[in-house]
């Protein structure tokens, strides 16, 4: 289904240098630059996973320059670049390297199917090469930021971010700080264990965390065999009132009402945000049954905590990593 993004217009102040937004995700890249006349010139592409470890770094430079054409301005007037990446993040010689189990292939091995060895993928350090200021963040503290900043979350002081698309991600706050840990890895509740399946291969190389049970790219692998090749296959069945498309949904709608459980007990949450692919397009019926899941279980944790969708809807990826350079 359908589902409007709300109309939000982000300027930079009159006079401001440009910035470009670079979003990763595991299945594309997004850029778009920011200036005074709003966030413009947006340019995509399915995430690079072939070359060498550079590739995606040499592909977000590209795809910065194509984005700054597109919105009229000179690419050398770019002042800053935020990125909003899916994670976990290394860091080498204090710069961020992915090892996002949805790009590196290095990890899992040839069984999940990367067409790449990589043990993580270059990023900051060519993108810092190419920029004057780079800030890279996980792109679920983006989200995060962006949805605090603009969005559902705004006033908010212990809330997540969660994205629910071809991974599982979240942001962290407790208290107005954001969580961030020691490699910028916290909110990585994706690669949590759940269950004990063999069948369920995560790209991280786990078997039964909760992505490898119900991301986007997840449901194929799982449920292929029953004629859902893809997530919107699914959920086209489950529309059409289809029993075992339904019963496969009821069973991931309670392994990600398990995961915000387990966030909402360990920080005291008081409002949740959630966005990502598969979550937004499929809202109505996905949040009923998040909200029934959580509804009267350990009350004293979980009264009062709201499900909402992102306030920025289908655009919070651009105003992401808009967030990380706003300041």
């Amino acid at each position: 289904m359908s589902f409007p993004t709300p109309e939000i217009s982000v300027r930079l102040p009159a006079g401001a240098a440009p910035v470009a937004c670079v979003d990763i995700g595991g299945t594309k890249v997004a850029v778009s630059v920011a200036d005074e006349h709003g966030v413009r010139g947006k340019v995509s592409e399915p995430t690079a996973k072939e070359g060498g470890r550079d590739a995606l770094a040499a592909q977000i430079i590209r795809l910065v320059g194509q984005s700054a054409a597109a919105a009229g301005v000179p690419v050398e007037r770019i002042s800053a670049v935020g990125v909003a990446s899916c994670g976990p993040f290394v860091l080498h010689q204090g710069l961020v390297e992915l090892a996002a189990p949805n790009i590196c292939g290095g990890m899992a091995g040839k069984e999940r199917g990367l067409p790449n060895d990589w043990p993580t993928a270059w990023l900051e350090a060519p993108l810092r090469a190419a920029f004057p200021k780079v800030r890279v963040e996980n792109d679920g503290v983006g989200a995060l930021e962006a949805e605090r900043r603009w969005g559902a979350l705004q006033g908010v002081d212990h809330c997540a971010y969660v994205t629910w698309s071809t991974g599982i991600g979240m942001g962290l706050c407790v208290d107005g700080r954001i969580l961030r840990g020691k490699n910028g890895n916290a909110g990585h509740a994706g690669h949590t264990f759940v269950a004990d399946l063999d069948d369920t291969l995560c790209g991280c190389g786990l078997r039964g965390d909760v992505e490898a049970l119900i991301a986007g790219n997840a449901i194929p692998r799982r449920f292929g065999s029953q004629g859902y090749t893809d997530a919107a296959t699914l959920f086209v069945a489950v529309r059409a009132g289809e029993a075992g498309a339904t019963a496969i949904l009821d069973g991931l709608c309670t392994v990600m009402g398990r995961t915000l459980f387990n966030m909402i007990a360990t920080l005291d949450l008081q409002r949740i945000a959630l966005g990502g692919s598969v979550f937004w397009h499929n809202q109505d019926l996905i949040l009923p049954r998040l909200r029934a899941f959580l509804q009267g279980k350990f009350a004293a944790l979980t009264d009062g905590v709201e499900l909402v969708p992102a306030g920025l809807g289908e655009r919070v990826g651009d105003f992401s990593a808009l967030a990380l350079v706003m300041d």
